[in-house]
């Protein structure tokens, strides 16, 4: 079957032969049977856990078919070695995905002693549980929207749960080990019958915010809906300062219809902390909310910055100091188009992971540390 012209092509360009030998034989010593491979997602995530860990990216060729079907080839021999697989649940989320289960494979059925998806952002994460209520139409008669409510419980009965679909699908493609970052549900580490090793940015935000925000002492941690205020009390108990809270209301996917603001604001500067912003009505909506409440300075703390559709320039025209985010998504392009967001590089917490799990060490250090 003919190939797209367009060939995706991980491999090691031409270098010098002695400069890599030596590296590879250096690595080899320091930690031997390892292999880390990159899927196209996030290369440049892939490359700094591997300069961290100061081993060479394995050889891996992607392809695509002219009907688009994925093709992968592993570039070395995996026999008997330890593998660890990189790939980011972020932009083409589906091709992304597949290619990720086809490289487990490969490696598996090459003989691969064990395969570990390192996976920053765990695909499909929001769709954890059967609560998807019917969306309410907008122009509606009165009638047909008591309709959809009275049988928001038909919805839900007939709602995926997608998360669940995908943990299968790792394990059955041949994954022994994952390790991700802040999932959108601790709970997901319960629909895998494998170790799941589920990192923290907090470390990273907290060190960011002492950093950064030279009067966080007189901050507020603030998050944007219930269902975060369980990370948000543990930023501000690590930083002994308050918290608030924000109460949405949905009335369909990605559209928030109201929100009531739960504490004191006033005279402090906001961070708004939450583990991922997709279009960033939410995070805008709150940032509006807090300033009319009289917070002097809004920031936004975000481990996944998703930005889909008109998220950056929404982030443009609210009154933001920054949008901070981790790099487990490419940031590069969101950076040049809007000045406020801010990277938090968090390649050295999974570099530490491999190296932890590769040597049979506990990786618990890195629930409230940053390594050096």
């Amino acid at each position: 079957m003919p190939l797209l012209s367009s060939d995706h092509v991980l491999a090691s360009c031409p270098v010098n032969t002695n400069s890599v030998s030596t590296r590879t034989n250096v690595a080899n010593s320091r930690m031997p049977n390892i292999k880390v491979f990159s899927g196209t997602s996030h290369p440049d995530l892939a490359q700094r856990i591997v300069d961290r860990l100061g081993i060479d990216v394995g050889k891996v060729v992607t392809k695509k078919f002219s009907n688009l079907e994925t093709c992968v080839e592993i570039g070395e021999s995996v026999r008997g070695e330890d593998v660890y697989i990189i790939q980011s649940g972020s932009g083409e989320v589906n091709d992304n995905l597949m290619e990720l289960l086809i490289m487990i494979n490969a490696c598996k059925i090459a003989s691969a002693s064990r395969v570990t998806a390192v996976i920053p952002c765990f695909p499909y994460a929001r769709q954890d549980k059967k609560d998807k209520n019917g969306d309410i139409p907008e122009n509606g008669n009165s009638r047909s929207r008591a309709t959809v409510k009275c049988n928001e419980w038909k919805f839900r009965s007939r709602a995926p749960i997608s998360a669940k679909l995908v943990a299968n699908m790792l394990s059955v493609a041949g994954a022994d080990h994952i390790i991700t970052m802040d999932l959108h549900a601790s709970q997901i580490q319960g629909f895998f019958d494998i170790p799941v090793d589920n990192l923290f940015a907090e470390p990273a935000v907290l060190k960011w915010i002492k950093e950064n925000i030279p009067e966080w002492r007189n901050s507020i941690i603030v998050s944007p809906d219930a269902g975060g205020a369980k990370r948000v009390t543990s930023i501000a108990d690590r930083l002994n300062v308050e918290f608030a809270l924000i109460h949405k209301e949905r009335k369909k996917a990605n559209e928030v219809a109201s929100m009531v603001l739960v504490g004191d604001v006033k005279e402090r500067i906001a961070i708004l902390v939450d583990d991922m912003a997709d279009t960033c009505g939410t995070i805008c909506h709150a940032a509006e909310k807090l300033t009319e409440a009289g917070a002097t300075k809004v920031y936004a703390i975000l481990t996944h910055g998703i930005f889909s559709g008109p998220a950056i320039s929404r982030i443009n025209n609210a009154c933001f100091e920054a949008v901070v985010v981790t790099n487990t998504i490419p940031q590069d392009g969101h950076m040049k188009e809007c000045p406020k967001i801010r990277c938090i590089d968090v390649s050295m917490m999974f570099a530490e992971a491999v190296r932890r799990t590769h040597n049979g060490e506990s990786v618990s250090y890195l629930f409230s540390n940053v390594p050096y």
